[in-house]
């Protein structure tokens, strides 16, 4: 069971499977999920809470049943990212960084397709089988990256850049910007049937890869009463299992969202 905190400290989860006693066979079901158990156990995951890039990561690891993975909480006030034991996997000193076994991947996105083609068959299939299908749940992943520099840049302008060298015109410019992409992925949604993922009908990689931007978006004050079919997307995914079970610990511990974008 999980014990949530910000400090630098190992989570693990507990398998919730028992096998009863006295029985001389054990249930298929039973097999593959202690199997899932095992395999989970080889993956190593050093993340920071609220980073859009480690809950997507989070998200993907739940759907694909491997619940039982270690991982390692990191603080960026105190620049744990850039410790040596990260840095020894990666040279960046940037989370998320995976592990698994001895394979490294320190890209959210890859890690994520990493997870999807090595346990294809087993939890949530995030890539369909068609083609047409697949298209546009790739071209809805990748282009995810707009839609986070875009969110970055409006949302952190004040943070990132020194007060004597900040303009109006830039932060008036930076927000023109974020209004324009998410009316963009509004009217993606305004051509979907409601109660649609962003790729259609079915839960997809798209989704893993997109939806903590959205959330993040709404955790900084996004009125989704100005984005409704966005507004009822984030209502969707965040009473998922997946999602509920990753979200992160210091929005937990403090549910205000904040409103730095109320206006936009």
């Amino acid at each position: 069971y999980i014990t949530r905190g910000l400090g630098s400290q190992w989570w693990s989860r507990q398998s919730e499977l028992r096998f009863l006693s006295g029985s001389s066979t054990v249930p298929l079901g039973s097999l593959r999920a202690d199997r899932a158990v095992q395999m989970a156990e080889d993956i190593l995951l050093y993340w920071a809470s609220g980073s859009p890039p480690c809950w997507r990561v989070m998200i993907a690891l739940e759907e694909k049943n491997l619940h039982g993975y270690k991982s390692k909480l990191l603080s960026f006030d105190k620049k744990e990212h850039k410790g040596p034991e990260v840095l020894a996997l990666n040279p960046r000193g940037q989370v998320p960084t995976f592990k698994h076994g001895d394979i490294v991947v320190n890209e959210s996105i890859a890690a994520c397709m990493y997870l999807e083609s090595r346990f294809k068959s087993q939890g949530s299939k995030l890539m369909p089988d068609c083609v047409t299908e697949q298209a546009l749940v790739l071209q809805r992943t990748f282009e995810s990256s707009s839609m986070q520099q875009k969110m970055y840049d409006a949302v952190f302008y004040e943070w990132f850049v020194p007060e004597g060298e900040r303009h109006d015109s830039a932060v008036k410019r930076n927000k023109e910007a974020l209004t324009t992409e998410l009316k963009l992925w509004e009217s993606y949604l305004q051509k979907l049937d409601k109660g649609s993922y962003l790729a259609g009908k079915s839960f997809s990689m798209a989704d893993v890869v997109c939806f903590p931007y959205v959330a993040f978006l709404v955790r900084f004050g996004l009125n989704t009463e100005r984005y409704p079919r966005l507004g009822e997307y984030y209502e969707l995914l965040k009473e998922r299992p997946s999602v509920k079970a990753s979200w992160p610990p210091n929005w937990l511990e403090n549910p205000q969202n904040q409103d730095t974008i109320k206006d936009l």
